[in-house]
């Protein structure tokens, strides 16, 4: 069935002529392709105040943990339960995540999201001891886990597809941006001023949510086919023919309903393993090649090695702003696999520099060769991470789950995700303490075989509609 797009409808869509079909503006397509309505940008702006937020609270606990401690009397097991809460916080905001975008829409689970960050704040604002300071620590991670999904999935349902990759990476972008400031102002302000600072980006979001649209393949997929049709034009542009891409949408959307609704154990029929294999993969890659580890103990690698870590870490927070960067740029060019495959090879030579680092400190030779191996490990790590393996696990499992089961297979990689993070960080000190040199050669291994993972498994998804990419895998 052809959509006809109604006057009333749609503001102002082009001349109208009989029948309420609108005749776009320009017919040579072409023109059209390349102009983007500033309201793609401005949504995806407010969208990932969501991810800036989400950094916000995860490097909140490093550079206040001194402070903290001494302003409230915490031994260092009672601040490693505040540390690491956040990510118990974050699997149970992932593992309702989707449900929650499911049923109250997309721009809803971002209000949950926001209403969990903001309550959690003023907690850790006014906590006098280790409960309510870990109570606060449990909601901004619970708001954490949520976003972790929901962004990434709405900017990549609003996106135009040769836009998608770029704007879905902005995510990871703003993560590491938020991280990076809190690490650098953290030094400056006290950590109650850095709690009232993470209310900022919620405060923002809450706002611009009140001018920006639903995603329409929600709105499609709840049957209101006229908030659908209008949510789209708005976000292509008033003056642009989005008859085809809304019947592309409805069509897909239509041929999926035929489909019983699926339960969580349905997600493991033949149809949906390939998706849930590869967004399920991406995510164990990115998190036990030991991100989390190197992320959270930067500065204890730094000293270990002999290098001043407050440098390290400054030249580590600023490097991974830029790399991301410039993913988000190559990543509608080069392609999700090529960077996933660099990405792959950069950190098993960074785990492999680092590890060499450590093994000549251990025995003792070249010992003066050492900080400045460890400085390259790291570095060549980081910015190996930050050009594919951090953004496009995200921007992959936002792609390639078809609406129907997003929610529930969407939730599982993201608690995925989280239980690795929780797993890698836990055990990096343990590991560390079995051999330092060790810990990295495993990490290298465990990317190693990531890389195989890549080639193997992982498709292409680029310059694709969600509906091509979705109907090819799930085929």
């Amino acid at each position: 069935m052809k959509m006809e797009i109604k006057e009333d409808d749609v503001e102002g869509g082009g001349k109208q002529i009989k029948g309420g079909i609108t005749e776009p503006l320009i017919h040579a397509s072409k023109v059209e392709q390349h102009h983007h309505p500033w309201m793609v940008y401005f949504t995806t702006f407010i969208a990932v105040c969501g991810s800036y937020e989400f950094g916000a609270c995860a490097g909140y606990s490093s550079p206040t943990q001194d402070a903290i401690r001494k302003d409230l009397n915490l031994s260092l097991a009672e601040y490693s339960l505040f540390g690491s809460i956040l990510t118990f916080g974050a699997m149970i905001g992932a593992i309702t995540s989707g449900p929650i975008a499911d049923f109250v829409g997309r721009k809803g689970a971002m209000r949950v999201s926001s209403a969990f960050c903001i309550a959690g704040w003023l907690v850790i604002y006014f906590s006098e001891g280790p409960v309510p300071l870990d109570i606060g620590r449990l909601a901004t991670g619970y708001g954490m886990g949520v976003f972790s999904f929901v962004v990434p999935v709405f900017v990549a349902e609003i996106a135009p597809k040769e836009l998608r990759g770029a704007l879905t990476t902005l995510n990871q972008f703003m993560i590491v941006t938020a991280v990076s400031v809190s690490f650098i102002i953290g030094t400056v302000l006290s950590w109650r001023a850095l709690a009232i600072i993470g209310l900022i980006p919620t405060a923002v979001l809450l706002l611009g949510l009140f001018f920006i649209p639903e995603s329409p393949r929600w709105l499609a997929k709840r049957g209101r086919t006229k908030d659908f049709v209008a949510a789209l034009q708005i976000l292509r542009g008033k003056d642009t023919d989005i008859s085809q891409e809304a019947e592309e949408i409805q069509d897909y959307i239509t041929s999926l309903e035929q489909l019983a609704k699926p339960k969580m154990l349905d997600l493991f029929q033949r149809r949906y393993l390939r998706s849930l294999t590869i967004g399920i993969g991406l995510m164990v890659c990115q998190q036990l090649g030991g991100i989390n580890g190197v992320c959270f103990y930067t500065s204890s690698i730094f000293d270990l090695a002999g290098f001043p870590s407050t440098t390290g870490s400054i030249i580590y927070a600023i490097l991974q702003i830029v790399i991301t960067g410039v993913g988000a740029a190559l990543i509608d060019k080069a392609g999700r696999k090529p960077l996933l495959l660099v990405s792959g090879s950069g950190l098993v030579a960074g785990c492999i520099f680092t590890a060499v680092a450590f093994y000549l400190k251990v025995h003792d030779v070249a010992v003066e060769a050492v900080p400045a191996l460890a400085l390259t490990g790291i570095l060549v790590y980081i910015g190996s991470f930050s050009i594919g393996m951090g953004a496009i696990p995200w921007v992959v499992m936002s792609e390639i789950f078809p609406v129907n089961i997003k929610g529930q297979a969407g939730s599982l990689a993201t608690l995925v995700n989280w239980f690795g993070a929780w797993l890698c960080s836990y055990t990096f000190n343990f590991l560390m303490s079995w051999s330092s040199y060790g810990t990295f050669v495993l990490y290298a291994a465990i990317n190693a075989l990531a890389i195989l993972f890549i080639v193997l498994v992982v498709p292409e998804t680029k310059g694709k509609s969600l509906e091509q990419l979705q109907a090819a895998i799930n085929a």
